[in-house]
């Protein structure tokens, strides 16, 4: 019986006193390595064509600027959360992706790497950066602050996007779920495919905020070149 409706967010389920549900995050690795000893089926065509569309975008947001193999960290970012928030989909998985101890751990190296990157090698351009051009004479110290605000909240930003995703959907159907034991007989079958409409739009939220967090990972790198 559930006691609390976060109790599926919790991770300190534990056996032996280890907290396993952690352990659901790399559960991904395991869907990996079959490609390197089965013959290309029509899975591993199809999931090659999507990572070479990926390449050919992260590859045209980076710019000329770009250091080879830069593409493939966002590549990497993008399968990473893709395959935890599918399998956080599944039940009786932990969902690390609604966690902002995953989620904070994913941006906040990623824009201190690019902070600390842009800041030594091109501190003209970063400086170029927070001023807007054509901005009045007058403006320019709001500008500025207004510039490094947003600047400092982007990790927070791209965490709690993702979290807040993954924690609404998830909710949402508990709730629903939570209400079948009291609906008669007749209001089930709606509430199933109510159920089933809410899989399938989960199932798209996965890959789009996979995606987003990828593509502005791309930009806030290709800010700093």
């Amino acid at each position: 019986m559930m006691t609390n409706l976060f109790s599926i967010f919790d991770p300190s389920t534990n056996l032996f006193n280890i907290s396993f549900n952690w352990l659901s995050t790399f559960l991904g690795l395991l869907f990996i390595p079959y490609v390197y000893w089965l013959i290309p089926n029509r899975h591993f065509i199809f999931w090659n064509f999507i990572l070479n569309k990926l390449y050919n975008e992260f590859k045209t947001l980076l710019g000329p600027k770009n250091h080879q193999g830069s593409t493939f960290i966002f590549i990497s970012l993008f399968s990473f959360i893709l395959f935890n928030n599918f399998l956080g989909l599944f039940p009786y998985i932990f969902t690390s992706t609604s966690h902002l101890t995953l989620s904070l751990s994913i941006s906040l190296p990623l824009w201190l790497s690019f902070m600390f990157f842009g800041w030594i090698n091109n501190y003209q351009h970063m400086f170029a950066h927070m001023i807007p051009q054509g901005t009045p004479t007058i403006l320019m110290p709001f500008m500025v602050l207004i510039e490094t605000i947003s600047n400092i909240i982007r990790p927070g930003t791209l965490a709690v996007r993702l979290t807040a995703n993954m924690i609404a959907g998830h909710l949402l159907m508990i709730l629903l779920s939570s209400t079948g034991p009291n609906f008669p007989t007749y209001l089930i079958f709606i509430l199933i495919i109510v159920q089933i409409l809410l899989m399938i739009l989960e199932s798209a939220v996965a890959v789009i905020q996979s995606y987003v967090i990828a593509i502005l990972s791309t930009l806030y790198s290709s800010e700093v070149n």
